[in-house]
């Protein structure tokens, strides 16, 4: 497998019900090299996720039927993505906002609107550890 920074076959997922924040992500993300699978909130992001066993996925907290937070317990609770890095996007940067997150087993909190440089150390970072955790018997 040719190495293009370790992001050969790296797949993220980008759940945000804003079709603007969704595009830009993708965006970087391709542009970087990254596969992604979009999803507009945690029904469709359930839904997507066991086809495409995404190395780490982006949750916006504000959706519409199942928020962010629901979305990422939810992930969590799934044996078999227990260990998938969950990075919570928000508009609000609250202490609160961030605790709760971490309650319901995110890994990271990224507050909106994210520049590419954020977006892409925050999947630098996590799909390695994620890649990582696949890797070792």
């Amino acid at each position: 497998m040719a190495d293009s920074g370790g992001k050969t076959g790296v797949k993220v997922m980008v759940i945000d019900d804003s079709n603007t924040i969704r595009r830009s992500a993708e965006i970087f993300l391709v542009q970087a090299g990254y596969q992604v699978v979009l999803a507009e909130d945690g029904f469709d992001a359930l839904s997507k996720i066991s086809d495409h066993h995404p190395q780490v996925i982006f949750c916006d907290i504000m959706m519409p039927r199942l928020d962010g937070y629901q979305t990422c317990a939810l992930i969590k609770k799934n044996p078999r993505f227990a260990s998938t890095p969950v990075v919570m996007l928000s508009s609000r940067d609250g202490l609160f906002d961030r605790a709760r997150g971490r309650m319901v087993g995110s890994d990271e909190y990224l507050t909106k609107p994210f520049t590419k440089d954020s977006l892409l150390q925050a999947v630098t970072r996590h799909a390695r550890s994620a890649t990582d955790r696949t890797s070792t018997p």
